[in-house]
Formats: structure tokens, sequence, C-alpha cells
């Protein structure tokens, strides 16, 4: 009978760890995909696979990012890719996969994990996402770590099927992003390049 105590506080010690760490997790989420926007650089490296960098800018549904390859508008209606090398510009609806090779894999909600603090340390905190069995999401793990008293994200890195995602971040910033960057800029294309209808 005595460990019926004991059993009751380790639950509600994972509980409360459970509570915090998604907390924390859905108030950076919120810095970097809510309505107020942010820019950030990062530097993916999908293990054996892929390896790019570049610097993003989001608000709500739309983004803008720029790589070595590709400028890329989002005005959360179509998205207009620019392939410099290839002077085309592909056009997609917001919302289809076809609009990235590797970036539309990383499908996930909020409710699809458990979370856990795995561990702190000099104020940064990192926090484990675990897929639930009954998830819809393509990512099936991840640990982000992140500046607990910012709510700044600095590294994830991400379990997609076999595959695991590095992902460095840096250069974060919040607000004053304005909507206008997300317009693309026609005219700053001429008739050397070719557009590409993806729809």
């Amino acid at each position: 009978m005595m460990c019926m105590p004991l059993v009751a506080f380790s639950a509600g010690k994972k509980t409360t760890n459970s509570n915090e760490a998604r907390r924390l997790f859905e108030a950076t989420y919120d810095r970097v995909f809510g309505d107020k926007g942010c820019q950030l650089h990062y530097e993916v490296n999908l293990v054996g696979v892929y390896k790019t960098s570049g610097s993003i800018w989001m608000k709500g549904k739309k983004s803008k990012f720029i790589d070595a390859k590709v400028d890329s508008w989002n005005d959360g209606k179509t998205i207009y890719t620019v392939y410099r090398k290839k002077k085309q510009i592909h056009v997609f609806e917001a919302g289809s996969d076809k609009r990235d090779k590797y970036a539309s894999k990383f499908k996930f909600t909020l409710d699809d994990f458990d979370y856990e603090i795995m561990e702190r340390i000099s104020g940064y905190v990192m926090i484990k996402l675990k897929q639930r069995k009954e998830a819809k999401g393509t990512v099936k793990e991840a640990r982000v770590l992140i500046e607990e008293k910012t709510l700044t994200p600095v590294h994830a890195k991400v379990k997609v099927a076999f595959f695991w995602a590095n992902i460095a971040i840096s250069d974060f910033k919040t607000d004053g992003i304005s909507d206008d960057m997300f317009v693309f800029p026609k005219e700053k294309y001429g008739s050397d390049y070719k557009y590409v209808d993806k729809h």
C-alpha cells in the first residue's frame, strides 16, 4: 500500500512536466507561425539526403524564403517560386503538396504529440515531442531546443519516416513584418523568365 502514493506522485510529476513542455512549445510555435510574423535564418540537413540554408519570413499563412537556388513568395493564396538558374517561375496553390519536395513532408498538428521536458541547461530547455498512435501527421518525433526566457527556437531535430532532419535557427526576430513583403514582385522578372503553372 505504501507504493500507491509514490505511483500517484510519479504520475502527477510526469503530467506537470508534460503540461509545461506543451505550454512552452505552443508559445514558441505561436511566435514562429502566429499572426505577428517572424523572420529567421535556417540551415537544414536532412541526413544523407539533402542540405540547404536560407532566410524565411512568415506571418500566419503567408511566407517568403530565399535560399541558394530559389526565391519564393506565398501570399496565402498563391505561391510563386523562382528558379533563378533555370529562369522559371513555378506557380502553385498555397496549400499544394507539390510546392516543395521536402517541406511539404513535415505535417503535424499540436495534438499529434506527447510532450516532455528532457533537460534544462544554461537558460535553454530541450523539449521532446513523441507522436501519438492516433496521430495522422508525418512527423514521428522531434527534439526542439528553445531559449526559455525569450521563447526563441534555436535548433530542432525532426524525424519523418526513417529520416532525421537537423534544423539550426539563427537571427530570429518577430514583429515588424509587413504584408507587402509576401507579394510577388512580378515586375522584377522580365520576358526571359518562363511561367510554369502547377495548379
